[in-house]
């Protein structure tokens, strides 16, 4: 799916792409992106979420440096309910489709079943930019 995607800049599903329950089904969006050489699987488009999420481990295997992290007091609350401290914040551009986006990270040291975690904010922006890049 992921190659398709970045072929031919558009993705879009069939009602085989379905699981079982159909439409009315609850499980995550995930998309492949890219960033700087890396395609990036597992990450989770949260339309409840406020905040962009990069766990730790993710710039790890992807040889970022600590160095490009910024330090922040943001406290943010999990989805188990708790809180927790981020490490800080770094800007990652990441390719999605044919579009590069700077996306600003929080960073915490957690495990997580996903390598990024896009918010709604960014989704109503990338979309209305997608929706204007695409009509010329």
């Amino acid at each position: 799916m992921a190659e398709r995607f970045f072929t031919i800049n558009q993705f879009s599903f069939s009602k085989n792409d379905f699981p079982p329950k159909g439409a009315a089904h609850n499980k995550a969006l995930h998309l492949t992106v890219k960033y700087d050489g890396y395609y990036v699987k597992r990450v989770m488009l949260d339309g409840g979420s406020g905040v962009d999420i990069c766990p730790f481990s993710t710039l790890q295997r992807m040889e970022i440096g600590t160095e490009r992290i910024r330090p922040n007091n943001v406290c943010v609350r999990t989805f188990d309910d708790i809180k927790r401290d981020t490490i800080g914040e770094i800007d990652l551009i990441l390719t999605i489709g044919y579009v590069n986006f700077e996306v600003t990270f929080h960073v915490l040291d957690m495990d997580t079943s996903y390598n990024f975690l896009l918010e709604r904010p960014w989704i109503h922006a990338a979309r209305a930019y997608l929706l204007l890049s695409t009509r010329w």
